[in-house]
């Protein structure tokens, strides 16, 4: 097979400045650290949301978290996915009974609040607008309604977060990585765009998760999917940066070996 020429505006991490070079190093790494602490973020908000194991993420936690557990209040579903571990047993029971036995304000001031004002309000005093406010049992009340998911307004506002932040994050990955040398040309091409469309599949499904379960799938798809496409720009790019040799082509380019310093 005949390899495509150059393009005149190509550049192969070899013929750049070391000064560029440290600064992708640089930036791979921060990007590195920090899409691995967003998965594991994601994977605790997630993982036991249905009920199961804290300690695995499953289909039906993704379908609990767009669109609830339909079994239950809100305020259970999380005493029994996310939040589990922060109440001790005998603190965790007396909730669910409350609940089972209809939220009753007669027993919540006794049996209840004292709980509430230990365990909780730490976090759920009101002071963070994206965190229900548990002061006070008309507060509590209403997370005590069937778990639907979070509504349509919140996964507005989130998606409009992770299409800028993730469209940042990949238009620098892929900046990056167009400078390394992979053949086919359509193959490169295809790694720098299949994140975005995973994003868009993944963000939509969210929204399609809430009216129709099997979505869950396509979310868990799309995460995949970016996941996969991080890791091979990112290995490329470092790999081709520093421990590759350049590619021949390169090499013929510049008429022989490529100068080592600036």
């Amino acid at each position: 097979m005949v390899d495509v020429p150059l393009h005149r505006m190509f550049h192969h991490y070899s013929e750049m400045p070391y000064s560029v070079r440290t600064l992708y190093t640089a930036t791979l790494i921060m990007l590195g650290l920090g899409y691995l602490f967003a998965l594991i973020y994601i994977y605790d908000t997630y993982a036991g949301r249905a009920g199961g194991t804290s300690g695995m993420l499953t289909y039906d936690d993704i379908v609990a978290g767009y669109s609830g557990s339909q079994q239950g209040s809100r305020l259970e579903a999380a005493l029994r996915g996310p939040m589990r571990d922060m109440l001790p047993r005998e603190d965790h029971n007396a909730v669910i009974t409350w609940l089972h036995e209809g939220a009753k304000p007669a027993t919540f001031e006794t049996d209840i609040k004292p709980v509430i004002e230990k365990r909780c309000l730490m976090c759920h005093d009101g002071s963070n607008p994206h965190l229900p406010n548990l002061t006070g049992y008309d507060n509590v009340k209403k997370v005590t309604a069937e778990d639907t998911g979070p509504p349509i307004m919140t996964l507005v506002r989130v998606s409009h977060i992770h299409l800028f932040g993730l469209t940042f994050i990949f238009f620098i990955m892929g900046t990056m990585f167009s400078h390394a040398y992979v053949r086919p040309i359509w193959f490169k091409c295809a790694a720098i765009v299949l994140p975005f469309v995973a994003i868009v599949t993944d963000i939509s499904s969210w929204y399609f998760t809430k009216v129709f379960h099997p979505f869950a799938a396509v979310v868990l798809l799309g995460g995949a999917l970016m996941g996969m496409s991080f890791a091979f720009m990112w290995a490329v790019t470092m790999y081709q940066l520093w421990f590759s040799k350049p590619p021949r082509m390169v090499l013929d380019r510049a008429g022989g070996d490529l100068p080592s310093l600036e």
